[in-house]
């Protein structure tokens, strides 16, 4: 039977799935899926590859484990010929330790948990993944695949902050996330064009969570995220860059406990807190509340001054690419950050941006603008493939 590889990727309250061929230079999608709703209404979506979807109702409020006993029960049922080699998981962080992917086994796992204070929104479901696997597959290999390994080797001056040299040596540093979409854009954006996607590319990931990085040659120069994932743009419900004296504030005359405090800025501010109605961009561009439009201008200007200040760190700008949910699929985003940033270079087509094209700039405008999907599954699954040995190359 022909190798297959399953990724999974756990979330809060959901768990993405993906199965792939793994006999091809590059990871071939079957199908991919999510059980979403975990604790309250869980349901089971599926897009196999050619375009047949379902969508069903599961029993029960379902835990992160019994999620994917139900995701591999499936996936044998509908693919009972499908010979399950690897499976590949998406974490958060991996600290200093873990600078490329990673087969799992009890000592990783151990260190892996260390780094929960450090992504309290991600890193216990992911390590919750792995641990459901597992279970489901004592015998296949596991794959830990890192958001913060794309952006390790930084210089010095991108990775420090400013405390004394022995936090540095300790590990307290700018790591940055969302390294397995950016290494997916990377690789993309060589194929659509080469020679733009070998100079200076920013890369904007515009989603719940939201980063950007600079790239010279495909690699990752610096990032907006650091030591955790609050810092830089604002989110969905993260604060992103705020000043360390507000905080201490608030610790010393408002009484917040770290547990408050944490709480705050990780589920209460970003876009929901600015706006008051949704953490979602679709619904902040339909309310008619004047905090919700100031939400959207707020996430708008951010996003302005780090292209700005990445733009100096590269030496100039070639390209741009916005990539995830709202860098996808929000004409009025892009639009909004392109028309502050003509000074640059920059000018969209407007039918082209309304169509989310591929290409969104204008004819005059001196630098592209791609609108480029990220897809970290594929991701995953090509390192998952490489780590274990199942490529025509590794064999």
């Amino acid at each position: 039977m022909a190798d297959r590889v399953v990724t999974l990727n756990a979330g809060s309250s959901s768990v993405k799935f993906a199965l792939f061929a793994a006999d091809a230079d590059w990871p071939q999608l079957i199908v991919a899926g999510t059980v979403e709703g975990l604790g309250a209404k869980p349901r089971f979506r599926v897009a196999i590859a050619g375009g047949e979807t379902r969508d069903a109702p599961l029993a029960g409020k379902l835990t992160h484990k019994q999620a994917i006993a139900a995701i591999f029960a499936w996936i044998e049922d509908a693919y009972p010929e499908a010979a399950i080699s690897a499976i590949g998981h998406r974490v958060v962080h991996g600290g200093l330790r873990f600078a490329a992917p990673v087969i799992v086994d009890a000592e990783t796992l151990t260190a892996l948990r260390e780094f929960i204070p450090l992504a309290p929104l991600h890193q216990p479901h992911n390590l919750a993944g792995i641990e459901g696997a597992c279970e489901a597959f004592p015998n296949v290999p596991q794959v830990a695949c890192f958001d913060t390994a794309f952006h390790r080797g930084h210089a010095f001056v991108d990775d420090a902050y400013a405390l004394p040299y022995s936090y540095y040596e300790r590990g307290l540093r700018r790591f940055g996330f969302h390294g397995l979409s950016y290494e997916y854009i990377a690789r993309r954006l060589r194929a659509i064009d080469p020679i733009h996607a070998e100079g200076g590319v920013i890369v904007a990931h515009l989603g719940n969570g939201a980063s950007l990085c600079a790239l010279k040659g495909g690699r990752s120069i610096a990032t907006t995220m650091g030591f955790s994932a609050l810092e830089g743009l604002p989110m969905g419900t993260r604060s992103g860059q705020i000043d360390p004296g507000l905080l201490l504030y608030l610790l010393q005359s408002d009484g917040m406990t770290p547990k408050k405090l944490s709480r705050l800025l990780y589920e209460r501010s970003g876009l929901l807190g600015l706006s008051g109605v949704s953490h979602d961009m679709r619904a902040l561009e339909a309310s008619q509340e004047p905090r919700a439009q100031a939400a959207i201008a707020y996430f708008i200007h951010r996003i302005k001054i780090e292209i700005a200040a990445l733009t100096a760190v590269i030496g100039g700008l070639d390209a741009l690419v916005f990539t995830a949910g709202i860098g996808e699929r929000s004409p009025r985003i892009r639009a909004g950050v392109v028309e502050g940033l003509g000074w640059l270079g920059l000018a969209l087509d407007g039918t082209a941006n309304a169509r989310n094209d591929a290409v969104i700039s204008a004819p005059r405008s001196r630098i592209p603008v791609f609108v480029t999907p990220t897809d970290e599954e594929a991701m995953i699954a090509r390192h998952t493939i490489e780590t274990v040995g199942l490529s025509a190359a590794a064999r």
